[in-house]
């Protein structure tokens, strides 16, 4: 397989240009997705696995955005949709080393409290970058995931589908069946209903476009939409078989989105808010 060649460097201004053509803001998906249209990657390239369940491309791209954002340029919302800042609108072009030299320098006045440093400049120095904080706990709950049984996991999609509104959700735990390991039936608006298959693959590596292929057939006939979730990542193939022209579309969600949702719902992790005391001495000043 040929070597990831872009380091985050690489993908500054890629992403800055990917934002511009789409409209100004987009979520990380839909960046990934016009980089590697506008660089024309090859499928080696946006496939390579960096660690876990996440591609090379992915990881030097959350660096690459959090290092525009430190620099002004771009920013995100809660909803994880990133946007370019007024400054970011203005900038046509960046010169890397400057920005990675600013946002160095930022970093190190704001953490230590001085202007300059003989620190090595280190990539994964870890300042203030939300989105690779984000990373780490991301990886740590997918090596829990992976390690539980097949039909633990399957009762975790079971569990997760509920959550997110789906009813009368089963898990068929037959083996042989084209690949569906469960249906469920989800609502729109408590009007119209769409009867859904699932499969459950705890995967450790890429799911492949055979595997979407496969399950397509099975499915087809037997319910409305396909739903494919994998403690792995899917490759460029099975992304683009999944949207295919004239063919039934099939959702993904990959180990990354996977944890995501388990977030969100807060089933198995605990999100803890910590308190920040600003005291505003002007205010006895006017007593």
């Amino acid at each position: 397989m040929e070597h990831f060649k872009l380091k985050y460097k690489d993908l500054l201004n890629p992403t800055l240009i990917a934002l511009k053509e789409l409209g100004g803001s987009a979520n990380s998906d839909e960046i990934e997705e016009k980089i590697i249209e506008n660089l024309n990657l090859t499928n080696e390239q946006t496939n390579e696995i960096h660690k876990g369940s996440r591609t090379k491309l992915n990881y030097q791209l959350a660096w690459s955005k959090n290092n525009l954002k430190n620099y002004g340029l771009i920013e995100n919302s809660s909803r994880g949709i990133w946007s370019l800042t007024e400054k970011g609108n203005e900038t046509k072009t960046i010169d890397e080393s400057l920005l990675l030299k600013s946002v160095f320098e930022k970093n190190i006045k704001k953490k230590y409290g001085f202007e300059k440093s003989n620190l090595l400049e280190n990539e994964e120095i870890n300042f203030d970058n939300s989105e690779i904080n984000e990373i780490k706990w991301e990886d740590e709950l997918l090596e829990i995931i992976k390690n539980i049984t097949p039909d633990a996991f399957e009762r975790l999609c079971q569990r997760l589908l509920r959550e997110l509104g789906f009813i009368d959700v089963k898990v068929t735990g037959k083996v042989g069946d084209g690949g569906i390991d469960g249906s469920g039936i989800i609502k729109i608006n408590g009007t119209l209903s769409f009867h859904v298959v699932f499969q459950a693959k705890r995967f450790a590596k890429s799911v492949s476009s055979s595997v979407i292929r496969d399950f397509r057939g099975a499915m087809v006939g037997r319910a409305d939409k396909g739903l494919v979730m994998t403690t792995g990542t899917f490759t460029r193939e099975a992304i683009l078989e999944a949207r295919r022209d004239g063919a039934p579309n099939i959702d993904l969600v990959d180990g990354v989105d996977f944890v995501k949702k388990l977030k969100y719902l807060k089933l198995g992790v605990e999100i803890e808010q910590i308190e920040k005391i600003h005291i505003k001495k002007e205010w006895f000043d006017n007593i």
